[in-house]
């Protein structure tokens, strides 16, 4: 398992830690592989102003000054490079229960 953020090596590190993360977390400096698969977006300037209030610092944290993010999105890749699974959604807080990665992993486990 892999996870691509546009923060800064070292804030992801500090991330990893905080979370005994045990998986890699890999930076994607400018957004340039979401950009690449049409997953960035622009925060709004109202959400801009919100963040600003409660000293969320987009730019220190992703090292850029465009406060884009990318749309979180999950896929699940074979060992050929075909997507199996994936999930996109607008709505952040709307995330797939890791039960349907696992049945994805597991499809893919039992084709072999």
């Amino acid at each position: 398992m892999v996870a691509i953020t546009p923060q800064l090596p070292e804030h992801s590190r500090a991330l990893v830690a905080k979370h005994t993360l045990t998986f890699d977390l890999l930076s994607d400096s400018r957004n340039v592989v979401a950009a690449a698969f049409k997953l960035t977006f622009r925060v709004p300037d109202d959400l801009e102003a919100l963040y600003r209030t409660f000293t969320i610092d987009l730019p220190a944290y992703n090292g850029d000054e465009s406060w884009t993010l990318p749309l979180p999105a999950r896929y699940v890749v074979d060992t050929a490079g075909q997507i199996r699974a994936a999930d996109l959604n607008a709505d952040y807080t709307r995330r797939p229960e890791p039960a349907e990665v696992v049945v994805a992993l597991k499809a893919i486990a039992n084709a072999s």
